[in-house]
């Protein structure tokens, strides 16, 4: 017979509530290792997520910067394209410009005869000595040189005029007076006008010319591999020795520029230089070879006097409305010529006449006579 607790419980079933009891405990035991497990997991997915949320933050703003840059890189690309567009705009502009100066320089090449004929032609005229003293006596031998100079005056005779230049300059300024004038040209009566002649400015000046009586310029001068100091000795004991500087051979000063192979060669003695006048070669021996060097006098140029001129050619008239006829332009001017050499038209001997049917021609007039030469530089 089985033994019953005081409840009415057999053994048997107690036991089997124990062990039911201890399997409910395992079951508990494993369930909060679940809960555990679940919570341990569950701050990992938190702890991932923060960090997700971290990095996405961390994109969102890098690419809000790409983003940004890339504006700016497009803004940029905006302006350089109007920069270019502009630079394009400025170097058509640039080539039009340089297109048009190169045919403006073709057209001035063109006219280059022009533009000669009007540059005042000028000739030097020797008119003096002059003596340069100290206390009566001539310090260092120079010659002075006083040359006096005038631009020709060019004036520009247009077409159906001439230019008639004569030998008395009453007969000029008896013509003038008439004002007008009948010619027989071509076996018609042609009325002229005459006209008086007045030049443009012009200017004169004195060219004073100092040859120095103790300098001579010397070039030519080879390039030898010799120190610079040893070549300026060599040309001092050379031009020492010479017989050309017998009696004022002794050297003062020498000055040598070894780049332009050119020394100026400055003697004791005044008056020294004039020995070499006419020596334009002169031999100079070194490095045992004989060179010869080219000697030239030393002067010095002042401008002096410089001054505008303005004249009426007292001689010279100018006819106008010359009619055009069939006979060729110096025939035309053989008949100018005549009707006006004839006493009875109060005409004279005529110097120089110039006649212009077509175009236009530069006469030039010089200063000094006043006279038209009979240089005409072209026409245009």
């Amino acid at each position: 017979m089985v033994p019953t607790d005081p409840h009415g419980t057999s053994k048997e079933e107690m036991e089997k509530g124990k062990e039911e009891m201890e399997k409910l405990k395992e079951e508990l035991k494993m369930w909060k290792k679940r809960v555990e497990e679940a919570e341990n997991t569950k701050r990992d997915v938190h702890l991932s997520k923060l960090i997700a949320d971290e990095d996405y933050d961390r994109a969102e703003r890098k690419l809000t910067e790409l983003e940004e840059q890339e504006k700016q890189h497009k803004d940029r690309m905006i302006s350089f394209e109007r920069e270019l567009l502009l630079l394009n705009q400025e170097n058509t502009e640039l080539k039009k410009g340089i297109e048009k100066l190169k045919e403006d320089l073709k057209e001035y090449s063109s006219q280059d005869n022009s533009i000669q004929k009007k540059v005042a032609e000028m000739k030097l005229k020797f008119t003096h000595l002059e003596e340069m003293k100290d206390g009566g006596a001539d310090v260092d031998m120079d010659t002075h040189c006083v040359f006096g100079a005038a631009t020709k005056i060019p004036f520009r005779l247009n077409q159906k005029q001439a230019l008639l230049t004569f030998e008395d300059e009453e007969v000029a300024q008896r013509l003038t007076k008439m004002s007008k004038h009948c010619v027989n040209l071509d076996n018609r009566t042609a009325n002229v006008a005459v006209k008086p002649f007045e030049l443009d400015i012009g200017f004169q000046f004195e060219l004073h010319v100092t040859v120095s009586g103790k300098k001579i310029n010397v070039s030519e001068i080879p390039e030898l591999p010799i120190p610079k100091d040893w070549m300026r000795d060599k040309l001092e004991l050379s031009f020492y020795k010479t017989e050309q500087a017998a009696g004022g051979g002794e050297i003062e000063n020498v000055t040598y520029n070894k780049g332009a192979g050119t020394a100026v060669i400055t003697f004791l003695k005044a008056g020294a230089s004039k020995n070499f006048v006419g020596c334009s070669k002169y031999p100079f021996y070194a490095e045992g070879r004989c060179f010869n060097l080219c000697v030239s006098p030393d002067f010095g140029v002042q401008l002096r006097k410089f001054q505008p001129y303005c004249r009426v050619s007292k001689k010279t008239i100018l006819l106008k409305g010359i009619p055009e006829v069939e006979e060729d332009e110096e025939s035309v001017q053989d008949m100018i010529e005549i009707h006006f050499q004839k006493p009875s038209n109060g005409g004279g001997e005529i110097e120089k006449i110039k006649y212009i049917s077509r175009g236009a021609a530069y006469v030039c007039f010089e200063e000094d006579t006043e006279n038209a030469t009979s240089e005409i530089t072209g026409n245009s």
